[in-house]
């Protein structure tokens, strides 16, 4: 069963009406406990990094998600923020990350723009794949995903990338460490290539 961890942070009920339109079974978890007996996990974030790791503390679910992902190797996708807080720390906060991949949040450098608006970077933007997984199968990479962030996630180790975008810079858009995947933009705003990303991640 997929569940979506509800610690009040992210874009839950978009995420459950595309597995409803797949025809997926898809449970939202609003406490720690019902993570239970989960065979995959989505960790959603909209917001501060700070903010985002508090709520997902004070309610409870990092101590579970920890066994879940870490112990259990239970297969996990963050977005946005929800990538974000993956990593070790962020430049966005004080706190620490949950430190499932090797990596820190770091703030565009408005410098790099040429255009303005330089930030948040927002809209429609292409990635490239820099390996294959089958998480990307059927995936229009021209088309992309819709984004809408002012810090990117820099991998320690360039074999956690998994797809890169420019914005300014070339910047990891989505990574994978063994059970842990994260996706800065959001698929659930992305039509098509969003509801085959979920698609593609049930069928891991």
């Amino acid at each position: 069963m997929i569940k979506i961890i509800n610690y009040g942070s992210g874009n839950i009920q978009a995420i459950l009406n595309i597995y409803k339109q797949l025809n997926i079974d898809c449970f939202v978890a609003n406490t720690p406990e019902e993570l239970s007996g989960a065979t995959k996990l989505i960790l959603p974030g909209v917001g501060a990094f700070d903010e985002t790791m508090e709520q997902l503390v004070t309610s409870g679910f990092q101590v579970k998600l920890d066994q879940l992902v870490l112990k259990e190797k239970v297969p996990v996708i963050g977005i946005c923020v929800g990538m974000q807080i993956l990593a070790k720390s962020s430049e966005e906060g004080s706190l620490p990350g949950l430190g499932y991949i090797d990596a820190h949040v770091k703030k565009f450098d408005s410098s790099l723009f040429t255009q303005k608006p330089h930030l948040p970077h927002l809209g429609w933007n292409s990635i490239s794949p820099t390996k294959e997984h089958p998480i990307f199968e059927n995936i229009d990479f021209e088309q992309g995903f819709y984004f809408l962030h002012t810090y990117y996630f820099s991998c320690t180790s360039i074999e956690d990338r998994l797809a890169s975008t420019h914005y300014g810079l070339e910047y990891a858009s989505a990574v994978h460490h063994d059970n842990v995947f994260g996706m800065q933009f959001h698929p659930e705003k992305s039509h098509s290539n969003g509801i085959q990303l979920f698609k593609n991640f049930a069928n891991l």
